[in-house]
């Protein structure tokens, strides 16, 4: 490339970018589509949540009418001291982090395994998608009774006997119905960075005489660790909210051994009918999915960097 050229392409790229500013009469004109959609989701998400904040700072009992007062911080206090809360923040967490690493793995092994070409692989990625499109307290609904029954439930007409799991085992049963469920959503994420991934760098482990173990191991997982993050990250932003699983299979029980923090704040709403409590539980819950999502959205953007530097 002669000098002179490379003069010139920057005087054209500059040229490109000089022109007139908008008016401000123009942005807004740009921007006036946007203004319903935006002004709906303010009302929907951020005027609930303001009152939820409000309510958090109130005393209010609704079995004891006009005696609503402000507390402050209070209730806030009472949710971190409380044992059933307590009891229900370590559920949450054994319920969100047994559900997302088996489904994450669980996914890891479907997504090699529709990486390959194989006779019926459309059908197959239809029906391993097909529990992730069923209504979650449809799926709930359908392992309670198809599956879990003592009576006439699949597993223990498979396995013989007549174990009553949702008693016996009510974690397993629940974290169960979710992997079911969530599976399929960790297998597209994990299938779609696998089929990003380049063939000449497959190759060349290949050639350098790499067996396939370890080109999955040194090659394809480092290189889908941003996906494996964010599908789990993305699916603990869910699972933390689960409530129709709980409410439909176990209603927190035995006892409170599968009891979370969205149950939890139900008993709290609807029979203790302490509102107050409940908005400050719920507002801790909110703060912590921030938190979770901030790091899925930093992951989400590594992502982009990745396809971007190609």
């Amino acid at each position: 490339m002669s000098s002179a050229t490379m003069v010139k392409a920057p005087a054209r790229h500059a040229a490109r970018r000089v022109g007139p500013a908008p008016s401000r009469r123009d942005r807004w004109s740009r921007r006036a589509p946007l203004l319903p959609a935006l002004v709906f989701a303010i009302v929907v998400t951020q005027v609930p949540f303001l009152v939820t904040l409000y309510l958090s700072t109130v005393s209010w009992n609704a079995l004891r009418p006009g005696s609503r007062s402000f507390v402050g911080l209070s209730n806030y206090g009472t949710v971190l001291s409380d044992e059933r809360l307590r009891a229900a923040l370590v559920n949450t967490v054994v319920l969100t982090a047994s559900a997302v690493i088996v489904s994450v793995l669980l996914g890891l092994g479907l997504a090699i395994l529709l990486d390959r070409r194989f006779p019926g692989r459309g059908v197959v990625r239809t029906l391993l998608i097909t529990p992730f499109l069923v209504m979650p307290m449809a799926a709930a609904l359908l392992w309670k009774h198809a599956f879990y029954n003592p009576a006439y439930g699949l597993i223990n007409g498979v396995l013989g006997g007549s174990t009553d799991w949702v008693s016996q085992y009510p974690m397993v049963a629940v974290v169960a119905t979710l992997v079911w469920q969530w599976t399929p959503f960790m297998m597209l994420i994990i299938l779609a960075g696998l089929q990003a991934q380049s063939l000449e760098t497959l190759e060349a482990a290949r050639v350098d005489g790499a067996t396939g173990w370890q080109t999955f191991v040194y090659v394809t997982l480092p290189y889908l660790r941003p996906y494996l993050e964010l599908s789990a990250l993305l699916g603990s932003i869910y699972l933390v909210q689960t409530f129709d699983a709980v409410f439909t299979i176990t209603q927190g029980g035995p006892g409170t051994a599968t009891t979370n923090l969205p149950y939890e704040i139900y008993l709290t709403t609807f029979r203790k009918f302490e509102y107050g409590e409940a908005a400050a539980a719920g507002v801790v819950v909110v703060f912590g999915t921030i938190v979770v999502a901030t790091f899925a959205l930093r992951v989400i953007s590594g992502l982009f960097r990745m396809e971007v530097t190609r």
